[in-house]
């Protein structure tokens, strides 16, 4: 209790901490609203994908001087439109044809850093660091948080369609490909906006956790959003709590919060838990998520 007061108190007397709070709440919300998205699409190997793909953009905005974002924004629609290349013109498939991308990706984004002789924010860039958070960190996600909750709120529709049955959202004529690069733009820019808190190697965590724990309380898509963004906002929180009462690293520290609240869902949730189980001697059976 005292600790938690503790971390009150510096929460009004540091600026650097506020910040930190805004930022990790910010990404936790999007990241939980994209990651819904994700895992009902079954591209979670995607989002790994995007994630370190990201790196040599990263890299390179670094060494001209420009904004990370738009860097990284090249490198991870580069890296999608290669996959989907790949992956449709030749009988390669898509976990192969990610695998080979992604890791190019990141192999050229380590030479690049070495290059540009920066160990230091290479470790930032990888782990995160979110109490160094600045105000333009705080100003460029808040424009990228606003962008995800306009695109969700215009395209529901199609995106609830398209993630469930894209063939007949193709035949009733939605533009599903455009859709699909548009969702991997967005994701870029949640992952871009991601760095500073959590870093490259565990971004795919903050996409996948909070969604996959959202998806074992509910069945709708809507109400499975904002669950999403709540988990993963409060992980967000209760990761910086412990990263500056213990000094744990904040990115693991927000991770591994949100693999607690999977852990304790995953046990206790009504839909795919494991006390049903064992107590009623059958199967949960899945159920699918609807509008």
């Amino acid at each position: 209790m005292t600790s938690i007061m503790n971390f009150i108190h510096a929460l009004g007397q540091y600026d650097f901490l506020q910040s930190a709070l805004i930022a990790a709440i910010m990404v936790g919300v999007m990241s939980g609203i994209i990651g819904s998205f994700i895992i009902l699409r079954g591209m979670s190997m995607m989002g790994d994908a995007i994630s370190h793909a990201v790196l040599p953009g990263v890299a390179v905005a670094y060494m001209l001087g420009i904004n990370v974002l738009i860097g990284a924004s090249i490198f991870g629609i580069l890296a999608a439109g290669l996959i989907g290349f790949v992956v449709s013109h030749s009988k390669i498939k898509t976990d192969t044809s990610i695998g080979i991308v992604f890791s190019a990706f990141y192999a050229l984004g380590f030479i690049l850093i070495s290059l540009a002789e920066s160990s230091t924010n290479l470790h930032h860039i990888l782990f995160g660091n979110i109490l160094a958070v600045s105000d333009t960190d705080i100003m460029t996600t808040t424009v990228i948080l606003g962008l995800v909750i306009l695109f969700v709120v215009f395209f529901y529709k199609e995106l609830l369609i398209t993630s469930f049955d894209a063939t007949y959202a193709q035949t009733y004529g939605l533009k599903v490909h455009i859709l699909h690069y548009a969702l991997m733009f967005v994701l870029t820019l949640v992952t871009v906006s991601a760095l500073q808190t959590v870093g490259i190697i565990l971004v795919v965590a903050m996409l996948i956790t909070p969604a996959a724990t959202a998806f074992l309380w509910t069945d709708r898509l809507a109400t499975m959003l904002v669950l999403s963004a709540s988990i993963g906002a409060v992980a967000s929180v209760v990761g910086l709590y412990f990263s500056y009462t213990l000094n744990w690293a904040s990115g693991p520290a927000i991770v591994l919060v949100a693999a607690v609240f999977f852990g304790i869902s995953f046990v206790i949730s009504p839909k795919q838990a494991l006390f049903p189980r064992l107590w009623h001697g059958t199967n949960a059976k899945k159920k699918r998520v609807i509008a």
